[in-house]
């Protein structure tokens, strides 16, 4: 185990301003008052990580190579370093060395928060403990979490509620352990009832913690059911209930209606959503083209840019 005092000395002493939301816009002048800023998921380039290809220590400096100065993390690519000090430090001075600001990290492979079984539930929120520990020395502002639970899908609202009903007391303890980290915990819309708007919303009320909040992912609107039956959402209408909890923003460029049909992302719209909120954080991009990810990352990162002028108020 590591040394918990040594572990979070350092970051008392940390550099606090890497990023002041100040953007460069494509003439090279800074925009001090973006409308919201951009981060990029690490998943987004997940094949060139899984293969080798590139290592996660590298991730921030590459990132801001392509323009973007805050990282997103998953947990999967350094699932065995979240205690290793030394590597965390290292990471940790990458990013400044870069002037790189680490957000968040997701976190996936530690359990069901929603177990119905109360001592796997629990064993979930221990898991993912050393999450929230790491966040908080590499300065990240939360950690994703997965609403999972072993309550089969079901439009049945008993059935629905019951699912909701262990979530909530995994994430809610999950958040009391996050607080005195100052680490938010946020569940994406990543498939089973989470990506249900109306059940995810109903948990983070009933959760009823300052630490909860949710990460709308524009793309995963979708409840796959069963072999024959798919569930879907709007995305801008699911994206619209979830932003009063949001503490995160998940982009990815194709949405979904609520039969099911896919389209690209209207950029305008769903950004006038998101900040019609009053939310001016990070929006994450989490997209990446096979063969071409870097180049689709920064195709992304223009729009955005754009939007980043004509939508400040």
């Amino acid at each position: 185990m590591i040394n918990r005092r040594e572990f979070f000395i350092q970051s008392a002493f940390a550099t606090a301003a890497m990023s002041f939301g100040f953007t460069k816009t494509e003439s090279g002048t800074t925009n001090p008052n973006p409308a919201f800023k951009i981060s990029l998921a690490q998943w987004s380039v997940n094949r060139l990580l899984f293969s080798g290809e590139m290592d996660n220590l590298d991730f921030p400096a590459v990132t801001k190579q392509h323009g973007i100065n805050a990282v997103e993390y998953v947990n999967q690519f350094f699932m065995d370093k979240a205690e290793d000090t030394n590597y965390l430090r290292e990471l940790k001075q990458r990013c400044e060395d870069e002037g790189v600001t680490s957000v968040l990290i997701m976190c996936d492979g530690e359990g069901q928060l929603g177990a119905s079984d109360p001592e796997e539930r629990m064993q979930t929120v221990e898991n993912h403990k050393k999450w929230v520990e790491a966040a908080k020395f590499l300065e990240c502002h939360s950690i994703r979490v997965n609403a999972y639970t072993d309550i089969p899908w079901s439009e049945d609202p008993v059935t629905a509620r019951e699912a909701g009903n262990y979530t909530a007391d995994g994430f809610r303890a999950l958040c009391e352990f996050a607080d005195s980290f100052d680490i938010n915990v946020i569940i994406e819309n990543h498939g089973g009832y989470s990506s249900d708007p109306y059940w995810l919303t109903d948990v983070i009320n009933q959760t009823d913690h300052p630490r909860a909040g949710s990460l709308p992912d524009f793309g995963n609107f979708r409840v796959y059911a069963d072999d024959d039956k798919v569930v879907s959402f709007d995305s801008y209408e699911a994206t619209d209930m979830l932003m009063p909890s949001a503490k995160g923003v998940s982009l990815k460029p194709t949405v979904w209606d609520d039969s099911g049909n896919q389209q690209e992302l209207d950029y305008e719209r769903m950004m006038n959503i998101v900040l019609s909120h009053g939310y001016h954080g990070y929006v994450g991009i989490e997209h990446g083209e096979r063969g071409r990810e870097w180049e689709s990352i920064v195709e992304i990162r223009k729009i955005l840019e754009e939007l980043q002028s004509t939508l400040a108020g």
